[in-house]
């Protein structure tokens, strides 16, 4: 019997009022907008589905009301469990407002529970989160409304503490796959990331679940290569063909075959960065790099990294994504979490696993606020959510770490030229803190475990030491006492400052 029907007859068929709704998505990429368009019309003119808890490891949007936005309805949700939260304002107003529950969780271990819960375990046991925000002992991952309880405890196994996220069952999934046949075996080659599409329907099922899956087309039965299978029919409940306006490959990005690895492009065809703060930033970090290194690049100003390693043709460089690309140029903006030219692309859990083990040589995440205690905060900031997403996994495990941001924010201006940067205008915000108003990156766990942390700005890198921060270099051009010190809350340790190197001014 064909599994193909309309979005609203699906939703209408599978989700129940109560249900627990995991939507598989990337930011831009790989969230099933034709469902959560048809649930929300659903919703509007029935009031049914209602009452639901809604579930994603990356945040799914464009900050404009589409992906997850569209169920930030009154009613529609009882609360959300996410990674993140940055590019879904409206969930984070029904979040912060407590007209939901907000659990905050991160991504790697939602990517990796779908796995537990597929295998009838109690919950993923891990180190990651220890120290940060999620540990118990600290916050949890309760964010606002805490009204079903603590999904996170602290246990001892073989004398060490861990922290459990414990499982729970999923009623439905939402996915997306390029092409399907009426028995609902779907392909994904037009895809630019495999996201943690098994899993979550796994998941489902063995809940006792349902599993719908939007497509691009829907082909006939027999026509697809076995080998192309990325999620069996056996798994499948309900396809839907999406319409085209609702199938992108991004937000604001049509179909690219560079980016599902279908071809391959000259890197000289991608645009250079101009020379201001964030190419600065970028460059010193860049020095960071060693040949051959395995290592990942957070969104914002970290992504910087990847085109400077583009344009000065550094070699030698694997680059990689949470998202599950290996290799290649990681994209941003809308399709942050693809690559240009990948030379893999495997699993978000999987891509966790090897993270979380270890397996990174370098990470370049942003620096949004940092403290005396080399403790880092991109999660929480007053009245915005933004959460965490893989930010504590890639961090907590990295074997270096180099936090990539400007010194201050909110209007900066700066020249930079001739070997040397100017401040035009200085940002209103101090972003160098006494204390973080959340721990999203323990300072004190990384000089438990001896991990090399170095904090990257426009005008000033610091090192986390045995003794605390540590001043390390200024920027050509720069007044270490007004521009630098009196511009933070806290005063680091200095023993020998040295200049910038001044070819990044140049």
């Amino acid at each position: 019997m064909s599994k193909v029907m309309t979005g609203r007859e699906a939703v209408r068929k599978f989700v129940k009022d109560g249900d627990t709704v995991a939507v598989e998505g990337f930011v831009g990429l790989m969230h099933a907008e034709e469902l959560l368009i048809a649930l929300e019309e659903e919703f509007l003119e029935t009031g049914h589905p209602n009452n639901l808890m809604a579930m994603h490891c990356a945040g799914q949007g464009n900050s404009k009301g589409n992906g997850m936005d569209r169920w930030a309805h009154d009613g529609l949700l009882r609360g959300i469990y996410a990674g993140h939260y940055a590019v879904e304002p409206a969930i984070q107003k029904m979040v912060l407002d407590n007209k939901i529950f907000g659990y905050n969780v991160p991504q790697g271990v939602i990517a990796q529970l779908y796995r537990e819960i597929a295998g009838g375990k109690p919950g993923v046991i891990t180190h990651v989160g220890l120290n940060t925000f999620p540990d118990p002992r600290i916050e949890g991952c309760n964010q606002k409304a805490q009204e079903e309880g603590d999904i996170v405890e602290l246990i001892e196994i073989l004398g060490e503490e861990k922290l459990l996220y414990k499982s729970f069952p999923i009623n439905v999934v939402m996915l997306r796959a390029t092409y399907a046949d009426p028995m609902g075996n779907c392909t994904m080659e037009k895809e630019p990331v495999t996201l943690e599409m098994i899993s979550m329907a796994q998941a489902a099922k063995n809940s006792g679940g349902y599993v719908i899956v939007q497509v691009e087309d829907i082909v006939e039965q027999g026509s697809i290569d076995v080998r192309k299978i990325k999620l069996p029919g056996i798994y499948v409940d309900a396809i839907v063909k999406s319409k085209p306006e609702n199938h992108w490959m991004g937000n604001d990005t049509p179909y690219n075959p560079a980016l599902s690895g279908e071809i391959r492009v000259p890197l000289e065809s991608l645009p250079p960065m101009p020379l201001n703060e964030r190419k600065v930033i970028a460059r010193r970090s860049a020095m960071e790099l060693v040949p051959n290194a395995v290592s990942n690049l957070g969104i914002g100003v970290p992504e910087g990294v990847a085109a400077v390693g583009a344009e000065e043709g550094l070699q030698g460089l694997v680059l990689t994504t949470e998202a599950g690309t290996i290799g290649g140029i990681p994209a941003a903006k809308d399709v942050f979490g693809a690559a240009t030219n990948p030379d893999a692309i495997i699993d978000q859990g999987y891509q966790f696993d090897f993270y979380d083990g270890g397996g990174l040589d370098v990470a370049f995440l942003g620096l949004a606020q940092m403290d005396q205690h080399g403790n880092i905060n991109v999660s929480k900031f007053g009245p915005k959510l933004a959460g965490c997403g893989g930010f504590i996994n890639i961090t907590q495990n990295s074997k270096k770490v180099v936090y990539c941001g400007t010194f201050t924010a909110g209007g900066l201006k700066v020249q930079v030229g001739d070997g040397k940067l100017t401040i035009l205008q200085e940002g209103k915000a101090k972003k160098l803190v006494k204390e973080v108003e959340q721990i999203t990156f323990s300072g004190t766990y990384a000089q438990k475990v001896k991990q090399p942390v170095l904090y990257v700005t426009e005008r000033a890198v610091f090192e986390l030491t045995d003794e605390g921060v540590e001043l390390k270099e200024i920027a050509p051009g720069i007044d270490l006492q007004t521009q630098v010190l009196d511009m933070m809350d806290f005063t680091p340790i200095m023993k020998d400052v040295k200049l910038m190197d001044e070819r990044i001014f140049k």
